[in-house]
């Protein structure tokens, strides 16, 4: 495999290779975060598509390709959450929820951690090793060890809450 750099002196070889080697873990690694195949191969795409765009300026493309994923994970989320927020809204007067406070939202959950702590959830618990998240987004490995410890924390407050 080439340098990033190499976009005019066999670059294209190597974006192929590139795409080949890590298009299906990606787009795997988003497919168990937003439950849908078609979703998935759209973000996994997209963020092919933006690594190409910055080819030149991009110094390791695989992490790129990472962190834009998460990012249009969490512009996913987003939108799904404006979207149910509207349908409970249309439908609540006719709805009526017998025990909101058993219906978890886990998605939202995970949505509502600030970036530093939702980043490296995702991406630990999406299957990569503490070394990788921490290579991935450029932080030490015992600051994404705080961070996921700090994560799980709210999440179980949450929980708890929820639980009354």
């Amino acid at each position: 495999m080439g340098a990033a750099g190499d976009v005019y002196l066999g670059g294209a070889e190597y974006a192929e290779e590139l795409f080949k080697g890590i298009y299906p873990r990606l787009a795997g690694w988003v497919r168990r975060l937003v439950g849908d195949d078609d979703t998935a191969h759209e973000i996994a795409s997209e963020a092919f598509v933006r690594l190409l765009s910055r080819w030149t300026r991009v110094d390791s493309p695989q992490s790129y390709l990472y962190v834009i994923a998460t990012n249009l994970i969490r512009d996913h989320w987003r939108k799904a959450e404006r979207e149910r927020r509207a349908i409970r809204s249309v439908t609540a007067a006719a709805d009526a929820v017998a025990y909101p406070e058993q219906d978890v939202d886990v998605r939202s959950l995970i949505a509502s951690l600030p970036p530093r702590l939702r980043d490296p959830f995702l991406l630990h618990y999406g299957g990569f090793g503490i070394r990788e998240v921490a290579m991935l987004l450029r932080r030490p490995e015992g600051t994404i060890k705080a961070d996921l410890f700090a994560a799980r924390a709210r999440l179980k407050t949450a929980l708890g809450d929820l639980d009354g």
